[in-house]
């Protein structure tokens, strides 16, 4: 018996999905969009195993064209994800997971270079080929992520991604365990209604889930806050206003970060913005350091990492703690923001789970070297996930790296597992029930209580998703288009 790892194969299968209400996000606003689900066939040590991974395919945010449909943009993001499973098919047998993923990361960069096609869109189709790979190993090690990543059992050389971290182990750097319970982070979309009397008769939902961000609040327990920004400054001025009045009287203590959505061209006109916030009195409580944790992503990708943005930074001292997140699109993003000044940056799987482990480990190291009393964010930010596989990788790697809230909105902005069929959710009941429960309206959704989820049947599963049955999931083949 070998000890290589070799991608056979590859299935695909894909469901519709339709939000419970539009979700509204920079240029965008999503009301339906297909779930694709990628299937490997793996050798692993010379035994033949599957390994599952998911993800939605949103509108308009691996790719900012203002300009194309969304019947133009998914062909796209297809054909990254065809390319990616492909690459991996035509690398043979490798020496480990790690290795395996660094050749398929350089033969999509390549390509993708070749064909126009930007990072971050063409590593989407990485990451989910990188994810199912994940799967199988744990699969057939029969040990959860986080225990094959402390044992560095997937071969992990953090040099070759960060040459900072060249002397280093992944167990050096990453918390001793998994967290057993994560805060949620509540997403205040750009169309959702703060408060019951916001909503039309005619717009109201009747799922027994909560619409409005008061009703939200009450049902989940909720303590932490995404809230979207549109870069329109009176728009956002008193939409901010009515925010920090609801918080201030339903959740004392809240903590909150900003989502600039791209919205800005340059980091002038952003601090423009800024400091007319600073001076409405109704802003004081939410812009606050004790509130307030950081903003995320103010400048629009084309200009978020130019030079011009580290002279505007060293020029703003008093400028709030900013991450990166659309423009953490390459294995460079990160060092790079660090440069210009941002304080760290978002972990999406979508982006890749290697890089964002890496990602982490360079953060935990700036932390430990540079004591300057800033903040060194890893930041965990959600695409609309949902379960049963998607939700709960994402889960089994944001409580791996200790991040202690998450952005979640799967859940808010579906039904919860409302779209798949009963056999479906009663497996999903019975292998993840501290995850999900029963909603009134008889469909599975998270069990969130006071704010926090319960995790510990995803750092114990395989990689998140305990299910080892996929009938039920979606229809063969790709979304071409519904």
């Amino acid at each position: 018996m070998n000890d290589l790892i070799q991608v056979l194969g590859v299935d695909y299968f894909h469901r519709w999905m339709e939000t419970r209400f539009p979700f509204q996000y920079g240029i965008a606003s999503m009301t339906r969009l297909p779930h694709l689900f990628l299937q490997l066939k793996l050798r692993i040590k010379g035994i033949d195993v599957e390994g599952i991974s998911s993800d939605g395919l949103p509108p308009k945010w691996f790719t900012k064209k203002p300009k194309t449909l969304f019947g133009e943009d998914l062909p796209e993001m297809l054909k990254v994800i065809e390319h990616a499973a492909n690459s991996a098919i035509g690398l043979g047998e490798r020496d480990s997971v790690f290795d395996l993923w660094r050749a398929l990361y350089r033969d999509q960069d390549v390509w993708a270079k070749l064909e126009g096609v930007p990072p971050l869109l063409a590593h989407l189709g990485t990451s989910l080929v990188e994810r199912a790979i994940i799967d199988g190993v744990c699969r057939a090690e029969g040990k959860p992520f986080g225990t094959l990543l402390r044992e560095n059992k997937l071969g992990i050389e953090l040099g070759q991604v960060h040459s900072e971290l060249e002397r280093f182990e992944v167990g050096e750097l990453l918390p001793p365990q998994p967290l057993d319970r994560i805060a949620i982070r509540h997403t205040i979309g750009l169309g959702d209604p703060l408060m019951e009397s916001d909503i039309a008769a005619e717009d109201r939902i009747d799922d027994g889930l909560p619409h409005s961000l008061e009703k939200s609040i009450d049902h989940y327990g909720l303590r932490y806050f995404k809230v979207k920004i549109r870069g329109d400054l009176e728009v956002d001025v008193e939409r901010l206003k009515r925010i920090a009045g609801l918080l201030r009287d339903k959740v004392p203590g809240a903590r909150i970060t900003l989502d600039g959505n791209e919205q800005f061209r340059d980091i002038g006109q952003f601090r423009e913005h800024w400091e007319v916030y600073l001076k409405e009195p109704e802003l004081e409580s939410l812009l606050d350091p004790d509130c307030l944790l950081f903003v995320e992503q103010p400048l629009h990708r084309d200009f978020a990492l130019q030079d011009s943005v580290g002279a505007g930074l060293a020029e703003w001292p008093e400028a709030p703690p900013m991450i990166i997140d659309e423009s953490d699109a390459e294995l460079s993003s990160l060092p790079k923001a660090l440069e210009l000044g941002y304080r760290g940056t978002s972990h999406k799987n979508c982006k890749g789970v290697f890089k964002g482990v890496a990602n982490r480990c360079l953060l935990q190291l700036k932390r430990e070297q540079l004591a300057d009393g800033g903040p060194w964010i890893m930041s965990g930010e959600d695409l609309a996930n949902v379960g049963p596989v998607a939700l709960l990788n994402d889960l089994a790697v944001m409580a791996t790296l200790g991040i202690e809230h998450v952005e979640r909105n799967g859940h808010h902005y579906f039904a919860g597992l409302s779209m798949y069929p009963e056999c479906v959710q009663e497996r999903v009941l019975k292998a993840h029930s501290d995850v999900y429960r029963m909603s009134e309206n008889e469909f599975p959704t998270l069990r969130i209580d006071g704010g926090m989820l319960h995790v510990q049947s995803v750092t114990e599963a395989a990689f998140g998703c305990s299910l080892d049955e996929w009938e039920g999931l979606g229809e063969p083949g790709l979304p071409r288009g519904k």
